[in-house]
C-alpha cells in the first residue's frame, strides 16, 4: 500500500468508527521545501545532527489488533490539549507498525523509565517479534498492550491523522492514563540513552 493510500485506509476506518473529527487526508507532498533553482534543501545527516541536540523522553506505542499485539518505540511524543484531552505522536509512513496501530483505532502510549534503555532497543527492531517475553496486560478503556514496569501510560483513540512530510502526525483523545511508580525517564540525546540529573 502507497503512503496516500494508507492514510486514506485510516480515514475509512476512523469513520467506520464513527469518528466526526476525521479529515480527507491529503496528497503525499513533495518532500523538498525548494525549487531546483534555489539553494539545496538541508542536508539530511546535518539536520540528524542539531536535531539531536533536542534531549527527549522515550516510549511505546502499542496497540491490539486481530494479529495480537503491536508496537514500535517512538520519541516523537507529545501532549497536545487538555481540552478535549488530547496526546499526538509521529510515525513514518515506511513504519510497518502503522498500518496495524491505524486499523486497530486505538493505542496506549508506555512512558519508558531509565532502565528500559533495552525494551525501547528490542521494539525499535523491524520483523521481530517485539513482544517476545514482554509482560503486558490490557489497558483499561482500549486493551491496547500496557508494558510491565513503565511508569506511566496513556490508553488513547485515534481521532485524526495528518501528513508530515515523510511522516504521519497521529492525534489521540485520552481514553484513560496513570502513573504506576515514580522514577527517573529514559531519555535520548544526541543518538545515545540516558537518564535525568537534576
Amino acid at each position: 500500500m502507497g503512503h496516500a493510500g494508507m492514510a486514506a485506509t485510516v480515514v475509512r476506518h476512523l469513520r467506520a468508527a464513527g469518528s466526526p473529527t476525521a479529515v480527507e487526508p491529503l496528497p503525499r507532498p513533495d518532500l523538498r521545501a525548494v525549487r531546483e533553482d534555489e539553494r539545496p534543501p538541508v542536508d539530511p545527516a546535518e539536520f540528524r545532527r542539531v536535531l539531536g541536540h533536542f534531549a527527549s523522553g522515550v516510549t511505546i506505542v502499542t496497540a491490539l489488533d486481530a494479529d495480537g499485539p503491536a508496537g514500535f518505540a517512538c520519541q516523537s511524543f507529545a501532549s497536545l490539549s487538555l481540552d478535549p484531552p488530547l496526546v499526538a505522536f509521529m510515525v513514518a509512513r515506511t513504519s510497518t507498525t502503522w498500518p496495524r496501530i491505524a486499523a486497530a483505532g486505538t493505542f496506549c502510549v508506555n512512558v519508558l523509565g531509565a532502565e528500559q534503555g533495552e525494551l525501547c532497543r528490542s521494539f525499535a527492531v523491524s520483523g521481530a517479534d517485539k513482544f517476545a517475553g514482554v509482560p503486558w496486560d490490557p489497558s483499561p478503556s482500549t486493551g491496547s498492550p500496557r508494558l510491565t514496569g513503565a511508569p506511566a501510560w496513556i490508553d488513547c483513540t485515534i481521532t485524526t491523522v495528518h501528513t508530515g512530510g515523510d511522516h504521519l502526525i497521529v492525534v489521540g483523545r485520552v481514553e484513560a492514563l496513570g502513573a504506576e511508580h515514580e522514577g527517573e525517564p529514559l531519555l535520548f540525546h544526541r543518538g545515545r540513552f540516558g537518564r535525568f540529573s537534576a
